[in-house]
């Protein structure tokens, strides 16, 4: 197997909406408000829908659960559903909290995503299984995501 870059994905995100500590621990839910993707074979905008559901772990571990929109730049509408793990470390909470970015690898900040289109041009994505790793930039999150392929 061998990783294939497939796009830089910008994700802008509000304020999360603090749920509480639930039986399954900390929850936040932060919506999307928009954003941009770019990647050899794709391009576009992150549309304002969607969010990502998180739970917060007693280790300080994130379990992200995120659904989104994305509209290529020739009008096509790909789903993106992606789950994964942040870590709530010092580097990304001082980020998170002050507007500052962090560098991929500076928290274990992980993801797993799946893609559904009718789009015919990009039908090819609904095959995919895209790994990505994230870093905080001000006012959201950026994913370098890459596609899993065969030798």
């Amino acid at each position: 197997m061998k990783l294939v870059p497939l796009m830089k994905i910008h994700v802008l995100v509000a304020s999360p909406f603090d749920i509480g500590d639930t039986t399954h621990g900390k929850r936040l839910v932060a919506n999307i408000t928009g954003g941009a993707f770019e990647g050899r074979r794709l391009t576009g905008t992150v549309c304002s829908s969607g969010a990502d559901w998180i739970v917060i772990d007693s280790e300080n571990l994130g379990h992200i659960d995120v659904r989104i929109v994305l509209q290529t730049n020739d009008g096509a509408y790909i789903y993106v559903h992606y789950t994964g793990f942040l870590e709530y470390n010092e580097k990304f909470v001082t980020a998170a909290l002050s507007g500052g970015e962090t560098k991929i690898g500076d928290s274990y900040f992980l993801s797993q995503l799946r893609f559904e289109t009718g789009a015919e041009k990009y039908k090819w994505l609904n095959r995919v299984l895209g790994v990505g790793e994230g870093r905080v930039y001000p006012g959201g999150i950026e994913y370098q995501v890459y596609e899993q392929a065969h030798d």
